[in-house]
C-alpha cells in the first residue's frame, strides 16, 4: 500500500477555516478515486500545522489521484498555508485503527536510516516496536512509512484521545530508547497532533 502525505504550515489564526474546508470536501473528493483506501487529517492548531495522509492500493492509483486532485488541494490549503510539502511513501507496517473519531491523538516521528538496512529496520518495527506499543493504554494503531531509496522514514501512532496520547509519552520514549540502537535510525523530528478527521471508504 502507498501513502501520500501533505505537511502544511501557516498562520494559526487561519487554520480552523482551512480544516473546516478540508473536512467538508476531502472525503467527497477522495472516495471516487480508484484505489482509495483511507484519509487522515491532523492538526496542531497552536503552532499552525496541518498533516494529511491519503492511502492508495497501488503507486499508480496514488499518482493518478495526485494529478486529479493537486490543484483543488492547493486551493483548499491556500488561504492558510505559507508552505506545503508533499511526500510519497511505502506503507511497510500498518495496523488499521478502530473507527476513531475526531479528538484522537497522533504522534509522528520522522527519521533517517541506512537504505541497506531497510529490511532489518522494518522487521524490528514489526516484531519489537509494535508489540511494545500495543501494551500502552489507549494505543490504537501504528504505521511505518519508508522511502527506501532515500533512506527516510516516518512512524505514526494513533491513541484514543488526547489524554491517552499524553499518558503514552513516557512509555513511547522507552520504546524509542530501546529501538534506536537496534535499528540505527537517526530521529529528525517528533510531533503531536489532534485527529480532525479519519475517513475510510464504505464496505
Amino acid at each position: 500500500m502507498h501513502l501520500r502525505t501533505v505537511y502544511a504550515t501557516g498562520d494559526p489564526a487561519l487554520i480552523d477555516s482551512a480544516l473546516d474546508a478540508l473536512t467538508a470536501e476531502a472525503p467527497g473528493l477522495l472516495a471516487p478515486q480508484p484505489g482509495y483506501q483511507g484519509f487522515g487529517l491532523f492538526a496542531d492548531r497552536e503552532l499552525g500545522k496541518i498533516v494529511m495522509g491519503s492511502w492508495w492500493e497501488t503507486e499508480e492509483d496514488q499518482q493518478a489521484s495526485d494529478l486529479r486532485l493537486r490543484d483543488r488541494r492547493t486551493a483548499l490549503l491556500g488561504p492558510f498555508a505559507s508552505s506545503i510539502a508533499t511526500d510519497v511513501w511505502e506503507a511497510a507496517v500498518y495496523t488499521p485503527p478502530a473507527r476513531l473519531g475526531a479528538g484522537a491523538g497522533f504522534r509522528m516521528l520522522r527519521f533517517d536510516f541506512d537504505p541497506a538496512s531497510a529490511e532489518q529496520m522494518i522487521t524490528a518495527a514489526r516484531e519489537s516496536v509494535l508489540p511494545a506499543l500495543r501494551e500502552t493504554p489507549g494505543f490504537e494503531s501504528f504505521t511505518l512509512l519508508v522511502d527506501r531509496a532515500a533512506g527516510r522514514g516516518s512512524a505514526g501512532a494513533l491513541h484514543t484521545d488526547r489524554a491517552a496520547l499524553v499518558a503514552s509519552r513516557g512509555p513511547s520514549a522507552a520504546v524509542r530508547a530501546a529501538g534506536v540502537p537496534r535499528t540505527g535510525v537517526v530521529i529528525r523530528s517528533l510531533e503531536e497532533f489532534e485527529a480532525v478527521l479519519l475517513h475510510r471508504p464504505e464496505g
